[in-house]
């Protein structure tokens, strides 16, 4: 049996959103992965997570052993209707969880429910030096459609952002 099916993944819950925020929270140190400089909070977060539906821009957890080990974010693009078949997808590993594959697999069920929402066009916004997030894209046909040098400041560092792409039909 795979490791990997031991993963379930379901839509958010409410209930979940702390352990949400906890696992965005421990990302923010590592300057790798996102532009928040501080912790957010959970009612910070709450509009975000009532954005969220599970028939047009679902946030799924994935569960192993009944713990919450990560999540997926699927995020309108630019918030116009003519925009609507492209979203931006996020994903964000439990630091217990990484290095395990979980981010391919999550990838691939990701492209795998695109055409059930109506989804075109993928995105994914990284940061140039984010080369673990870069690759694992690009295994998965992502393309560089955008570079936005020095757009982010981080501990008096400038950062380039990049906007990966990839049509799904």
């Amino acid at each position: 049996m795979s490791m990997l099916e031991d993963f379930k993944i379901r839509d958010a819950n409410f209930s979940d959103l702390p352990i949400i925020i906890d696992i965005y929270n421990s990302t923010i140190p590592s300057r790798m992965v996102t532009a928040d400089l501080e912790p957010v909070s959970v009612e910070s977060r709450e509009q975000w997570f009532n954005e969220h539906t599970s028939a047009f821009r679902p946030l799924w957890v994935v569960e192993s052993q009944g713990r919450i080990c990560a999540w997926v974010s699927f995020q309108s693009f630019y918030g116009r209707s003519a925009y609507n078949s492209t979203a931006e997808i996020s994903i964000y590993i439990h630091q217990d969880f990484r290095g395990r594959k979980l981010g391919k697999f999550l990838i691939q069920k990701a492209i795998d429910a695109c055409p059930k929402l109506q989804i075109k066009t993928l995105l994914g916004f990284i940061f140039g030096h984010n080369e673990p997030s870069m690759k694992l894209f690009s295994t998965f046909g992502f393309e560089k459609w955008a570079h936005l040098p020095n757009v982010a400041e981080l501990d008096g560092i400038e950062r380039d952002l990049l906007i990966l792409g990839k049509r799904i039909f």
